[in-house]
């Protein structure tokens, strides 16, 4: 029986040595489709806090993954939102998987322009990450996990609950942005269009210079520090 035991443990334990090992890595193929790696689960290389030269104080490597840790209030910010600073995209395809600690809430941002003094959301979209069970900002669907944040909803919702590994891929070319979730096709909008400022007009972005305007043409790719806990890994993009 303990025989049985320890074989079933090591096998266990090599499982999970060789997940470990199959992330943060490109394929043969995903490297001839032009993917490039912005994380490759040892460092924070490329990335540094929006608006500075230096990398977030709160953000460590945990398990393979970029971690944001929370500081002692739950859903304050340590002003350690980030951004891979070394490359603007502006047709791009961006592939990540992301988890979150109950009641979390986190975001991802493209386009990003940084602004002295504004936030890392000041004028950029972003795709929602969230705890859709636990958090207190999940009463409206388009504050729901994969939507454009507070403009349009992902649906269907199929997002995994805390704790749990998903997988969001962000498309954006001319214009035509979709968002896809644990496989499916949740969230399309078309950016600079009469049908995206309309959006924008009944959004709590309406009165944001940088959303009024914006956003950009190009940017930076980021990550939030809202205050949780919350987890990234396999952060891959390629130009379209």
């Amino acid at each position: 029986m303990k025989k049985n035991l320890f074989m079933a443990m090591l096998m266990l334990a090599c499982v999970s040595i060789t997940v470990s090992a199959q992330n943060n890595t490109l394929t043969a193929q995903e490297k001839s489709e032009g993917w490039t790696l912005l994380f490759d689960g040892t460092s924070f290389d490329g990335w540094r806090k929006c608006n500075a030269t230096e990398m977030a104080a709160n953000w460590i490597i945990d398990d393979g993954a970029m971690k944001v840790v929370r500081g002692e209030q739950k859903g304050r910010g340590q002003n350690g939102d980030i951004l891979f600073g070394t490359k603007k995209y502006g047709n791009f395809e961006l592939s990540l998987e992301w988890k979150i600690e109950n009641e979390g809430n986190s975001g991802i941002f493209y386009y990003i322009v940084e602004y002295p003094g504004k936030p890392i959301y000041y004028a950029a979209p972003e795709v929602q990450v969230l705890d859709n069970w636990g958090a207190d900002d999940n009463k409206l669907t388009n504050h729901l996990a994969g939507s454009l944040y507070d403009l349009k909803p992902a649906l269907p919702q199929n997002a995994n609950p805390a704790g749990e590994w998903n997988k969001i891929v962000i498309r954006v070319k001319d214009g035509k942005a979709e968002h896809i979730q644990n496989g499916v096709k949740v969230v399309e909008y078309t950016l600079w269009t009469p049908e995206w400022y309309d959006m924008v007009s009944k959004s709590k972005f309406k009165d944001w210079p940088g959303f009024k305007e914006g956003p950009a043409k190009e940017g930076y790719i980021g990550l939030q520090d809202h205050g949780y806990n919350c987890w990234f890994r396999n952060i891959k993009i390629r130009t379209l």
